[in-house]
């Protein structure tokens, strides 16, 4: 059963929410709330495989959120998905920054909102390769100073190809496609980074190679 925590500000989005989610048999709305501090009082008590929040709200918003799961290494499993009316508010990109495992507009059609918490709960991350390149652009813009993770110098050559690669928008068959090897050879390069840079999911490792300035070879 995946357990799952709603976040909004919005009572009709919380309903439809719960409802949608209810309707599924492998998940659970083990609990809600309608502002930032009341959602990490009802994650610390819940302990939800995935975070459903809306990212702006009076008080305690989104990003505070992010930040505080982030910092508590008992939250080390939730997984935050930022719910946003607009494709690129600019708070997604904030989000993703403090490790949000990607973002839903919330006009989402319902099967994509119900796979998307599957997805997330089991590791995935919610950035489509479209939405990569556009998160991409703007880092370009608005990161004119690059800052390596401190922890690249762990990465082997090929690892750290590979997060470059992954920081183009592309997807592991993609790349394999690209390198000339097998879409497994890529899943283990980049499984092995995520964990050497303890980034939570591709989303946050798409964030450390933009961030360091990792390309991929011409």
């Amino acid at each position: 059963m995946i357990r799952v925590v709603l976040v909004d500000d919005q009572a009709l989005v919380r309903v439809g929410l719960r409802t949608l989610i209810g309707s599924e048999a492998d998940l659970e709305v083990v609990g809600e709330a309608e502002d930032g501090a009341a959602g990490l009082m009802a994650i610390r008590r819940e302990r939800p495989d995935v975070v459903l929040c809306d990212i702006r709200m009076p008080g305690t918003d989104g990003l505070e959120l992010l930040r505080q799961v982030g910092a508590d290494p008992g939250l080390a499993a939730v997984r935050v998905v930022v719910l946003t009316t607009f494709e690129l508010d600019e708070y997604v990109f904030e989000a993703l920054r403090h490790g949000a495992s990607g973002f839903l507009l919330k006009d989402a059609e319902p099967t994509a909102l119900l796979d998307a918490i599957r997805v997330v709960a089991e590791g995935g991350s919610l950035l489509a390769p479209s939405v990569t390149k556009r998160v991409i652009e703007h880092f370009g813009d608005a990161a004119p100073r690059r800052t390596p993770h401190p922890q690249l110098v762990h990465l082997t050559e090929r690892e750290r190809e590979m997060v470059a690669w992954v920081a183009t928008g592309m997807s592991n068959q993609e790349i394999a496609v690209r390198l000339v090897v097998s879409p497994d050879t890529v899943r283990t390069h980049v499984s092995r980074a995520m964990v050497k840079l303890h980034a939570r999911d591709r989303a946050q490792l798409v964030v450390f190679a933009i961030q360091s300035g990792l390309e991929p070879p011409v």
